[in-house]
C-alpha cells in the first residue's frame, strides 16, 4: 500500500471535507467564546447589582475628587458599562470613571475648563480606537511593569493627598506637592464633623470584610463600599445635618463638549496623556480579571482580546466625552467584584450600566443625602490601595525599584506624563548599566591562571580586561573562560593580541565557553557563526558551538557538519547523519535504495545514541524512518569491558579538563552535564531538595511518544514534579488483556491514578510520527512478501521483532481511520495534511478509548475525580491542538492560542 494515500475508499473524491466532515450546526461564538445571543442568567443579574452598588458611590466620589459635575460620573459609569461592555474584548471587565485618571482630569479642568476637557476625552477615545485597530495593545504592555505600577502608585498618592483635605473639611490644592505643603495648616483648622464621618467610612471599609462568623458571611454579601457610605450617611443625617452633601444639578443644565481652545501642543499632550493612562489601566485591569477568572473552578480558559478591548475603550471614551461624561477606563475594583460575584459573561457589565443610567434619573433624591466627606474617604482608600506593597516587593526582587521610585516621585512632583518620562529614562539607564557591567576575575588553580569574564564583553570593559590580563605572568598556563553571549570587536582584538603575545613568550592559552569545550584560539565574533542557534539549542542535536570552535582550530569553515573526529557526512566514520540546520542529510536516492536493516543491541553508544528510536530503514512500500532520517547502519557486536569504572561526581572543571580526550558522544554528554552542574543545578537545587523530602505530587499523567523532538516540559511550561510522564513509540495505551500486552504502561497508569492520584491524563500525539508511518506503509497484520521469501516465512520473521509486535497496538487506530462508522479526526478549520497526520490524530482518540478500558481509570472517571485530554503537537509549526470535551465525538482538535 503506498504511503500517505487515504485508504478509506476507492473514490478519491470521498476524501473531500464536504462528504466526510460533519458541518457544525452551532452558531459561531462571540468575542468572549459564547454565542452572540444576549441572555440574562441569575448569576449575571446578581453580579450586576453588586457592581452597581459599588459603582454608585465610587462614581460620585471620583467626580467630587476631580471637580467635575457629579452627574458626569454617573453618566461615564453608564456609558462604560453599556458601550465598553458590549464592544470590549474582556467579557468580565467593568469600565467607568477611573481613579487613575483623577489627577489628570482634575488638572485639565483647571487649565481648560470642563467643556474643553470633554472634547479632550473625545480625542483620547479616537486615538485609542486607532491604536486598537493597529493592534498595538500588546506593544503598550511592553513598557516596564515598574514604570506602569509606579505611575499608578504616584497617581494613588496624589489622590490620597487631595482627598485628605476634603475629609478634614477643607478644599484640595491644585497639585500633590501643594496639597502636602498645605496639610499642616489644614490640621490646624479641622472641622469636627467631616473627620468623624471620614473615619467611620474608612473603619467600615477596612473592617467589613473581616467580620467573623455566620453573621459576617451574611453581611459580606453587601459590598463594603456601599456599607461604609450608608453607615456614614445615616450618622450624618442624625449627628451632622449641616455637613456638606452631594448636590446633583438638573440635567437641563448639563454641559456638553465644545471645540477645544488653547495651545495646540498642550491640547495634544493632554489627549496623549488621557489615552496613555486610560489604556494602560484598562489593559492591566483586563489581565488581572483574566487571572481571577482562571482561578475559578470550571473556567473555560477564555482570555481577553486586548486589541478589541482597546477599541471598545476608545468608543466608550468617545461617547462619554460627546455626552459630557468623565473619561472611562477599566477598573480593577469593579472588575474584581464582578468576577467574585459569580458573573459568567458580559451581561452583568451591561446591566450594571443600565442600573447606573436608571439611578442617574430616578434616585437623585437618595444620592443627595450622601456626605462629601464619606465619598472623599472612599476615594482616598482607593488611592492608597493603588500603592501596592506586593508590586513594590516584586519590583525590588527584580532590581527595578529605582525606576519604580523615580516614576512615583515624578508623577507626584511634576505630573503623569513627566513622571512616566523620568521613569523611562531611569529604566533605560539601569538597563545600560547592567549591559555594560562585566565581572572579570582571575585566580590561580594549581599553577594554571584562570580568567573568567561573566557578562557582555564590550569596549567599556576593555580597560578592566587589559588590566586583568596583564596580571598573568609571562610563560604561564592560562585558561580564559568567556561566559557571555556577546563580544564586540574591541574586546576581541584585546584578547587576540594578548593571546598572540602570551604564546610567543612560551605560555599556553585555552579558551572555553559555557559548554566547557576548549579551543586553541579565540573565535572572531561574526553574525554567521551562530545563525543556527535558537532557543533550546542545548537540548537539540545542534553542534553550532562545536562547529565554530572546530573551524577556529582548523581554519575551515564554521559550517562543517558533525564532530571534529568524523569524516564526511555519510561516510563510514560519520556516527549518524543529523537533521537540522547545518547538517548534511543523505540524498533521496541513497535513502530509498538503502536495504532494510535492524539495529544490533550491542551497537556502539556513539552510533546509536542520536537515533535510538528510529530502527526502521526508509524504503519504498516499507515502514518509513521516524523523524525522517535514515536508519543507523548495523555494526558488529562489541564485547563489554570486564572492568567497571566507578562513577564520580561531575564537576565543571573535571568536564572541561577531560573534554578534549573524549569521543564526540561522550564529550557532548560530559559537556551537557557540566553545564547543568554549573548553570542550572544551583537554581533548582532547593526545589529538588523539597521534592526529595516531600515526594512527588504530580497533577497530570502525560502519555506521549518517545520522539526526541517532543520536550514535554517545554511544551507544557512545566517543571520538576509537575508531570508524571510515560513515553513509548507511538504513544500507545495497550488494552488490558490484549495480545502481546505490555504491563509497563498499565502499571504506570495504575500507579499514577491510584497511588499518585493525578487529576488528569493527557495523551499527546505529534506530527511526522514514525510509528504511524510504519502502520500505514506495512500494517502489522498485513503479510509482506519480499523477493525470494515465502509469505509465511516473511510474516513470521516480521512478527518476531519487538518493534513489529509493539506496533500491533496501533492496529485499532488504523481500523478506526478506515472505518465508515467514525467521524474523521481533523484539526479545526482544516483537513489533515495527509494520511499520516490523519492517523496521528485518530490514534490520540483511539488511545483515549483504551484508557477508559482500564479499571482504575474507569473508576476515577465514574467518581468525577479524573479528566482525560487529547492533544496533538505539530512539530514543524510548534503549535499545540487540544481535543475538547464538546468536540471529542466529532474528533475536532482546536488550536491553542497564546495567552
Amino acid at each position: 500500500m503506498p504511503a500517505c494515500v487515504p485508504t478509506r475508499t476507492e473514490n478519491p473524491s470521498d476524501y473531500s471535507p464536504s462528504t466526510r466532515v460533519r458541518p457544525s450546526r452551532r452558531p459561531p461564538p462571540g468575542g468572549d467564546g459564547h454565542r452572540p445571543r444576549f441572555r440574562i442568567s441569575g448569576a449575571d443579574l446578581s453580579a450586576s447589582i453588586t457592581v452597581f452598588l459599588i459603582a454608585v458611590p465610587m462614581s460620585l466620589g471620583l467626580a467630587v475628587a476631580i471637580g467635575a459635575p457629579l452627574e458626569a460620573g454617573l453618566l461615564a459609569a453608564a456609558v462604560g458599562g453599556i458601550v465598553a461592555g458590549l464592544l470590549g474584548g474582556s467579557a468580565l471587565q467593568v469600565s467607568g470613571p477611573s481613579a487613575g485618571l483623577t489627577v489628570v482630569t482634575a488638572g485639565l479642568i483647571q487649565d481648560y475648563g470642563w467643556r474643553t476637557t470633554c472634547a479632550i476625552t473625545v480625542g483620547a477615545g479616537l486615538l485609542q480606537l486607532v491604536l486598537g485597530s493597529l493592534r498595538t495593545a500588546r506593544s503598550a504592555l511592553a513598557v516596564s511593569p515598574a514604570i506602569v505600577h509606579g505611575t499608578l502608585a504616584g497617581i494613588g498618592v496624589a489622590i490620597a493627598l487631595a482627598q485628605l483635605h476634603i475629609v478634614l473639611g477643607g478644599t484640595p490644592q491644585s497639585s500633590a506637592v501643594a496639597n502636602a505643603l498645605a496639610l499642616p495648616g489644614q490640621f490646624a483648622r479641622v472641622a469636627p464633623a467631616a473627620p468623624l464621618i471620614g473615619l467611620l467610612t474608612i473603619a467600615v471599609l477596612v473592617l467589613w470584610p473581616r467580620i467573623p462568623g455566620r453573621a459576617g458571611r451574611a453581611l459580606r454579601r453587601i459590598p463594603a463600599a456601599l456599607a461604609s457610605v450608608a453607615a456614614a450617611t445615616a450618622l450624618a443625617a442624625v449627628a451632622a445635618p449641616g455637613i456638606a452633601r452631594v448636590d446633583l444639578p438638573s440635567w437641563k443644565a448639563h454641559a456638553l463638549p465644545e471645540l477645544p481652545h488653547g495651545p495646540v501642543l498642550g491640547l495634544l499632550g493632554a489627549v496623549f496623556t488621557v489615552m496613555l493612562v486610560a489604556s494602560l489601566e484598562s489593559l492591566l485591569s483586563a489581565m488581572a480579571v483574566d487571572k481571577l477568572t482562571a482561578d475559578r473552578p470550571g473556567d473555560t480558559g477564555r482570555r481577553a482580546d486586548l486589541d478589541r478591548e482597546l477599541r471598545g475603550q476608545g468608543i466608550a471614551n468617545t461617547v462619554s466625552g460627546l455626552l459630557g461624561g468623565l473619561p472611562v477606563s477599566g477598573g480593577a475594583v469593579r472588575g474584581t467584584a464582578n468576577v467574585r460575584a459569580g458573573a459568567t459573561g458580559r451581561t452583568s457589565t451591561v446591566l450594571h450600566g443600565v442600573w447606573m443610567l436608571l439611578a442617574a434619573g430616578l434616585l437623585v433624591g437618595v444620592l443627595e443625602w450622601m456626605p462629601l466627606a464619606a465619598l472623599a474617604a472612599l476615594v482616598m482608600v482607593v488611592g492608597l490601595q493603588m500603592v501596592s506593597y506586593a508590586h513594590i516587593r516584586n519590583v525590588h526582587r527584580h532590581r527595578e525599584f529605582p525606576a519604580y521610585g523615580a516614576t512615583v516621585a515624578g508623577v507626584v512632583g511634576f505630573g503623569v506624563l513627566e513622571g512616566v518620562t523620568v521613569g523611562i529614562a531611569v529604566a533605560v539607564g539601569t538597563a545600560l548599566h547592567r549591559l555594560t557591567r562585566t565581572r572579570i576575575t582571575l585566580h590561580d588553580d594549581s599553577g594554571t591562571h584562570r580568567l573568567r569574564a561573566r557578562g557582555q564583553l564590550t569596549f567599556l570593559a576593555v580597560p578592566r580586561l587589559s588590566r586583568t590580563l596583564g596580571q598573568i605572568p609571562p610563560g604561564a598556563n592560562a585558561v580564559v573562560e568567556l561566559d557571555g553571549s556577546f563580544m564586540d570587536h574591541a574586546a576581541y582584538e584585546t584578547l587576540q593580541h594578548w593571546q598572540e603575545a602570551h604564546v610567543a613568550q612560551g605560555g599556553t592559552v585555552d579558551v572555553t565557553g559555557r559548554t566547557g569545550r576548549t579551543a586553541s584560539r579565540i573565535v572572531e565574533p561574526t553574525s554567521a557563526a551562530h545563525t543556527c542557534c535558537r532557543p533550546w539549542t542545548p537540548w537539540r542535536n545542534h553542534h553550532c558551538n562545536d562547529r565554530a570552535l572546530d573551524s577556529a582550530g582548523t581554519g575551515g569553515p564554521a559550517s562543517v557538519a558533525g564532530p571534529p573526529d568524523s569524516g564526511p557526512p555519510g561516510s563510514d566514520s560519520d556516527p549518524a547523519p543529523r537533521s537540522g540546520p547545518g547538517s548534511a542529510l543523505p540524498s533521496k536516492t541513497s535513502r530509498s535504495a538503502a536495504p532494510r536493516t535492524a539495529v544490533h543491541p550491542a551497537t556502539t553508544p556513539e552510533k546509536t545514541m542520536p537515533h535510538a528510536t528510529t530502527p526502521i530503514a526508509h524504503e519504498p512500500h516499507s515502514p518509513a524512518v521516524q523523524d525522517g532520517t535514515s536508519a543507523t547502519a548495523s555494526a558488529p557486536p562489541v564485547t563489554p569491558a570486564p572492568s567497571v569504572t566507578p562513577i564520580a561526581p561531575v564537576t565543571p572543571a573535571a568536564s572541561a579538563a577531560s573534554a578534549a580526550s573524549q569521543r564526540p558522544g561522550s564529550r557532548q554528554l560530559a559537556s551537557g552535564l557540566s553545564s547543568f552542574q554549573r548553570d542550572t543545578a544551583p537554581l533548582v537545587r532547593d526545589e529538588l531538595a523539597r521534592l526529595a523530602r516531600e515526594g512527588q505530587q504530580p497533577s497530570q499523567l502525560f502519555l506521549t511518544c518517545a520522539d526526541s523532538r517532543l520536550v514535554t516540559s517545554m511544551i507544557t511550561s512545566s517543571g520538576p514534579g509537575d508531570l508524571f510522564t510515560v513515553r513509548n513509540v507511538g504513544n500507545f495505551v495497550p488494552l488490558p488483556g490484549a495480545e502481546a500486552s505490555d504491563d509497563s504502561v498499565a502499571a504506570a497508569i495504575e500507579y499514577a491514578v491510584d497511588i499518585l492520584r493525578v487529576e488528569s491524563i493527557t495523551v499527546c500525539g505529534h506530527s511526522g510520527c514514525g510509528a504511524m508511518t510504519a502502520l500505514l506503509n506495512d500494517p502489522p497484520d498485513a503479510p509482506s512478501n519480499p523477493a525470494g521469501t515465502s509469505t509465511s516465512t516473511s510474516t513470521s520473521s516480521a512478527a518476531s521483532t519487538p518493534l513489529r509486535r509493539w506496533l500491533r497496538h496501533g492496529q485499532p487506530s488504523l481500523d478506526r481511520m478506515l472505518s465508515r462508522h467514525h467521524s474523521w479526526a481533523r484539526i479545526s478549520g482544516r483537513m489533515p495534511a495527509d494520511a499520516v497526520e490523519q492517523l496521528c490524530l485518530t490514534n490520540v482518540i483511539q488511545q483515549l478509548e483504551h484508557l477508559r478500558a482500564h479499571e482504575s481509570v474507569a473508576r476515577r472517571l465514574a467518581e468525577g475525580t479524573l479528566e482525560l485530554h487529547g492533544m496533538y503537537f505539530h512539530v514543524g509549526e510548534a503549535q499545540a491542538y487540544l481535543l475538547t470535551d464538546s468536540h471529542e465525538l466529532d474528533g475536532v482538535f482546536a488550536q491553542v492560542a497564546p495567552a
